[in-house]
Parts: C-alpha cells; sequence; structure tokens
C-alpha cells in the first residue's frame, strides 16, 4: 500500500461467500487497480488471506480478513493465527479479523436462491453472538481480543448490537486491543446513534465505519452521513459491495463524489475518510 492518492475499501465482499458475489478476491483486485485503489475483501464463510497473498503475488492491490463464524472454526485466537500465516509473511497490511456476522437474531439477508452453495444451510452456523447470558462478553471473546494485542490484525464487530459493541469497546480498551473498528454502526441493525459514535470519539483505538451501502438502501440519508463524517476524526467510509444487483466500483465512486460535494464535505474530509484513517488502521 502506497500514498498513490488514491482510496482504500475496507469491506468489499468477494466469492467464494455466502451468497453470489460480483468478483473472486483476484478479480476484486484488478478492479481496484484500474482506479488506483485497494481493497479488503471479506467473506462470510471465513477467510479470505490466501487468495488476498495469492492476488499480492501478482502485484494486485488487496488484502484479507477473517470472519469469526461457527462454519470458519468460531471465535477462537487459532483460527486469527491461521489467517495470518495465510496472508503472508511479506503482508504490510494488517488483517482485518470480524466476530460473528450469522446471529441467531438476524434474519440474513438474501434467500436460499442467492446462496453460493446450495447445499449450504445458513440455520445450522448461527451463534448466539458475543455475550452470555448474564450480558458479559464471552471467555472466547475475551481470549481473541487479548491476542488481538500483539498479532497484526484489526479487530471488527461484525454484527454486534449496541450492547455487545459497548461492552467490546470497554474491554478492548482495558486490555489495550490497538484497533477496533465498528462494523457499520450507523445501519440500524446496530443500534448506534450518531451522539452514541461521537461520545466515543475520544478514544484513539477505536474507529467508525460508515458504509456506501447504508446510504444506497435508505437506511441512512446523506445529511446523517455528513453530521458523522464532519464530526468524527476516525470515520472510515467504505462500500460494502460486491452484491451484483448492488453498484459495481464505477458507479460507487461517481456516485460517492457527488454525495460528498452536495454533503459540503472537504477536500480533507474526504481525503480524511477514505485514505487516511483506513491506511492508519490497516499499515503494520
Amino acid at each position: 500500500m502506497s500514498d498513490h492518492g488514491g482510496f482504500i475499501d475496507i469491506h468489499y465482499h468477494a466469492g467464494p461467500d455466502l451468497y453470489r458475489r460480483r468478483f473472486t478476491v483476484a478479480q476484486a483486485g484488478r478492479a481496484y487497480a484500474e482506479v488506483g485503489g485497494w481493497v479488503v475483501a471479506k467473506s462470510h464463510l471465513g477467510s479470505t488471506a490466501a487468495q488476498a497473498w495469492e492476488a499480492r503475488q501478482e502485484g494486485l492491490p488487496v488484502s484479507g480478513s477473517v470472519v469469526l463464524n461457527d462454519i470458519a472454526g468460531g471465535v477462537r485466537p487459532r483460527v486469527i493465527e491461521h489467517a495470518v500465516y495465510q496472508h503472508g509473511p511479506d503482508a504490510a497490511v494488517r488483517l482485518v479479523v470480524y466476530l460473528p456476522t450469522l446471529v441467531r437474531r438476524h434474519r440474513t439477508a438474501g434467500g436460499t436462491k442467492r446462496l453460493f452453495h446450495p447445499k449450504l444451510d445458513v440455520s445450522r452456523w448461527l451463534s448466539q453472538g458475543v455475550l452470555d447470558e448474564e450480558g458479559g462478553l464471552l471467555p472466547e471473546v475475551r481470549e481473541v481480543l487479548r491476542a488481538a494485542v500483539d498479532l497484526p490484525v484489526v479487530v471488527a464487530t461484525g454484527h454486534c448490537s449496541r450492547d455487545e459493541s459497548l461492552r467490546l469497546v470497554d474491554e478492548a480498551v482495558r486490555l489495550g486491543v490497538p484497533r477496533l473498528l465498528l462494523t457499520h454502526p450507523a445501519h440500524p441493525m446496530s443500534g448506534f446513534d450518531n451522539d452514541d459514535l461521537l461520545r466515543m470519539s475520544s478514544e484513539p483505538s477505536v474507529y467508525v465505519e460508515y458504509t456506501f451501502l447504508t446510504l444506497s438502501m435508505g437506511h441512512r440519508d446523506e445529511r446523517h452521513f455528513a453530521e458523522l463524517a464532519s464530526a468524527h476524526p476516525r470515520l472510515v467510509y467504505s462500500s460494502d459491495l460486491g452484491q451484483p444487483d448492488q453498484p459495481d466500483l464505477a458507479d460507487w465512486l461517481e456516485a460517492s463524489a457527488a454525495m460528498s460535494r452536495r454533503a459540503g464535505l472537504t477536500d480533507a474530509h474526504r481525503r480524511r475518510m477514505t485514505f487516511t484513517n483506513p491506511a492508519e488502521l490497516l499499515r503494520l
């Protein structure tokens, strides 16, 4: 990753995944290379680390992630370590580690007709989340946070609720986890409002993601985005795309540029949320 004046998309769905995707990891890398960007590939089925390593051997601007869903081995430090090794000894970019995204309280979107594999039964792999019955963090979640203190990773909250995420923030700060990313907290599914997120802006280890998909699907409007983008110092703007029926890369970039102009965001604001902040998260 270099200061080439481009952008970094930390949240792009590539195949193979739970549902059919527009690109494989390598294809995504080629698409982002054409427009001067960098992409972090994500799959709900587990790790994209090895695919990202292979893509980088071709000179493509790709790094990987691992999602700690039960189907991929669950919330265990060993799963993270395995993905770190697959990401390669030459990786100058941190692996993104997502806490579970297949959780019982959320209905999975997309329907069976869009599943990547016809024999995949999503209901078999839904987890309870990150909290125990008393509302405390599960021991395995604490183990993952402890491991993240020393490993070259970014911990992302996945599909955690507001209460789960707040407990994660408290524990991560207590343990000294250097990088915690709140995964699309502006999405109503997460339960945050802007005041919640601004109250955490003084904690330097906590970053906030805002996704184009949240806006394009009408879950939030441009005023909401502009308020948070202007006020939060560590906001990271990503696409959350890769779905075949959603905008492609060129359309996303064009729509995002127009939206930023309408929102009155300065060049400095745009640079911070599309390059500076994600680069701080990912760089070793």
